[in-house]
Formats: C-alpha cells, structure tokens, sequence
C-alpha cells in the first residue's frame, strides 16, 4: 500500500467540505481542539516525554530539547494561541478588491482556501497544532511530517485534534500526520503534485534545501534565521544598559529559534565602547564568541571567526561579531551573508534606520528593537505556520491570510467578447 498516496487522495477529496465550511463551524472544532488539549495535557506530556528520553540518550543538545518539550505551561500556551485564531476574521470568501468593468460586468477578486497543504517541519511539536488549526481556519486540508525526535507527541497531538473533527461531523482527514519517520514518505510527498497544493518547510538549512530541490509540487521556504543586529554610530538618547537589554535578549532569550540573533554588527565609531560590556553581558549568559580581527583587538577573549561562520545559523548560545565602518557596509554584509529572516538596527538616527528598514533584503526588519518579535503570536498575527524568506507567495510570518490565494469572480447579464 502506497500510505503517503493514500493519505493525501483522502485530504484532496475533503478540500470541498473544508472549503465551504461556515466560520462558526470552523470555530467550534477550534474550541473543541483547545479544549481537548488541556483536558490531555497529562497524555501529551507522557508521550513528549518519551521522545524526550529517547532524544537524551541520542546526545541531542540541549537547544534542541528545548525546543522539542511539550510541558503544561506550553500546552495552555498552544490553547490561548487557538483562541486568538478563532477571533480572528475568516480569511476565505473576504473580496480583496473589485469594481465594474465599463462593459457592464461586475468584478470582484477573492480569498480562496490553497486546497491541500504540506508541512514538513523539524523539532518543535507546537507546530503540529498551529499548523493544522491555522489550516483549518483558512478552509485547508493538512499533510504533516513532523521531526522524528518529536514522532509521538505529533501523533498523540493529531490523534486529538481528529477527535474534534469527527465529534463536530468534520471529515477527520482534513488533519493528517505521516506516521513514520522514514525519508521515502517524505520524499514521496514531495512528488505528489495532483494532490498537493504546496509544501511548507520549516526547519535547518539542509532540510529546506532538500525540499526545494526534490520537490514536485510549489513550496513555500519558511527559511533558516541568520539574524543580524547592527549598532550604529549615532546613539543620542540610547543608553548602554538598552543597548545591552536588546542584544542579550535577542541573542539569549531562546537561541534554539529561528529569530534568534546570530550575528552582532558594530559601527567602528561606537566599538570601543559598547562592545566590551554587552559582550560581557553575553559571555556572562554563557555564549560562545566569535571575532573578527577588529573585533578581536577590543575583546581579545572571543575566538576568531571563520568566513563560514557569517553564513551559519547557530541555533545556540553562539554569536559572531563583527566591526564596520557604516550603515552601507553593515548593509552589504547581510544582504551577502544573510537568510532574508529578521535584522534589527539601534540608532537614534532618522536617516540611517531609514536607509537599513529600506535596503535590507530580509522579510523583516526593527530598528531599536529585538529580533524575537519576529513571531505570528507577537505582532498580533496569532498562530502562525512560519516565517516565509521568500517572495512568493508571502514574506514573512505566515498567519491566516498567507494561507489563501485568490480566485476572479466575474458577474455578467450576457455579455460577449467582440
């Protein structure tokens, strides 16, 4: 039996009933999945411990771990995160414009569901939930092939998640998880084009990449985050103790994510005197520091830096550092060596938070501000299925909207082309 086939002939021949179910209803099996989630936290966790175990003894580091537990306090967070997904207004059927053509017909363009949608993801469980809820929400059917690391959680996670579908008579199969951790049900997926609309990846550089290049159906990239913070000269009215908060923050607050800072970039004019004491703040959170020659000549305790390292996502309490001579230049360096994630520029200047905001060809950019924002939950999106580097479709985090695509409804009385 051909499982991924299977499975993905059932989501396509549900993409009708999701795409014409009533909001309310779509609300009600959200409730229910949030509901279901704390009335299982006992279960969850039981099964998340078990790939936690089994991750241990595989030597899996502790950033990974982190990312990979499912714990109480995380799963009341997934609830609260579904309840803001339901409050949110139903994307499908909202008319992104229209008017009347001069020959009598009536025009209007139209969020529409994407129709079956995969998801191929490393690590965090969490993302089993907002995946599917913000899939159903959207009026999507959903393929999932979580991490092997978290394959029980996953299971146990969709297993509830089909209870509320089938308790509100929704087809079950509009959430699938692969129940297998073996690459050919991947790469079987990837080659499923009649029935998947497209592939979203979320995870490491070599997991993308591996989507990208197998894949026969149109992928989203939720990309890598080497994320860069630059320190600009003209710092009137930010003090050092803010200076310091943003970057520890950024870098710190937790490394094992993809808005992380990876990367900390300083104008030649303020190194002397900030770099000293917001890497020592840094070193003192235990992170590992990586120099550049001027760099090094200021905080000569950092290791050198290797022309590899600016490409890199560390992924943990690693950071490399770098001195520049401005805003230009800083620019240069993270449109060359960067993942098109999320940067963020401290400086009291109009004109140098302009020229960055503007030149800086990331999907997201701060100026005075950490890098964690960069979050669905955090810019008020709610859920969201990862943050898109890429152009097309969508940039950036990708909530509700960013799962639709749009369909031309033409009115006529009789009309013909002549």
């Amino acid at each position: 039996m051909d499982l991924v086939l299977d499975m993905a002939g059932r989501a396509k021949s549900c993409t009708g009933f999701i795409a014409g179910a009533k909001t309310g209803k779509k609300n009600r099996v959200l409730s229910d999945i949030a509901k279901k989630l704390i009335e299982n936290t006992g279960a969850i966790v039981g099964e998340n411990e078990k790939d936690i175990g089994r991750c241990r003894k595989e030597g899996i580091s502790e950033s990974l771990l982190d990312r990979l537990v499912l714990n109480k306090e995380r799963i009341d967070g997934i609830a609260k995160s579904i309840d803001k997904v339901i409050s949110f207004t139903d994307p499908v059927g909202e008319v992104i414009h229209g008017y009347n053509l001069p020959n009598g017909l009536v025009l209007k363009n139209i969020r529409v569901p994407l129709g079956v949608v995969g998801i191929i993801y490393e690590a965090r469980p969490n993302v089993t939930v907002d995946a599917a809820v913000l899939c159903l929400k959207s009026g999507n059917c959903v393929i999932l092939r979580g991490s092997s690391h978290a394959l029980q959680t996953n299971k146990k996670l969709t297993e509830i998640m089909r209870e509320a579908l089938k308790e509100n008579d929704f087809p079950e199969d509009i959430i699938q998880v692969i129940p297998s951790a073996g690459r050919d049900d991947v790469l079987r997926l990837m080659e499923l084009r009649d029935y998947v609309d497209v592939l979203i990846p979320r995870g490491g550089a070599n997991l993308i990449a591996s989507v990208v290049e197998n894949s026969k159906v149109p992928v989203i990239e939720t990309g890598i985050g080497n994320c860069h913070i630059y320190i600009d000269s003209e710092l009137e009215g930010i003090n050092l103790e803010e200076i310091t908060a943003i970057v520890v923050n950024a870098k710190t607050q937790r490394p094992g994510v993809c808005n992380a800072a990876e990367k900390l970039l300083v104008h030649r004019q303020a190194a002397a005197t900030i770099l000293p004491p917001v890497l020592e703040a840094l070193g003192k959170k235990g992170v590992e520091l990586l120099g550049c020659p001027e760099s090094l000549k200021i905080y000569p305790s950092m290791k050198p830096a290797l022309e590899e390292d600016w490409y890199r996502e560390f992924l943990d309490l690693k950071m490399a550092v770098k001195v520049l001579d401005s805003v230009e230049e800083a620019v240069a360096h993270i449109n060359k060596y960067g993942s098109h994630h999320t940067e963020s520029i401290i400086t009291s200047s109009y004109r140098n938070s302009n020229y960055f905001t503007v030149s800086v060809d990331s999907s997201t950019v701060f100026v005075n501000a950490s890098t964690r924002f960069t979050d669905g939950e955090e810019l008020g999106m709610g859920a969201e299925i990862g943050i898109s580097t890429q152009k097309l479709h969508r940039r950036g985090p990708m909530g509700l909207r960013e799962l639709t695509t749009n369909k031309f409804i033409v009115l006529g009385n009789g009309q013909v082309r002549v």
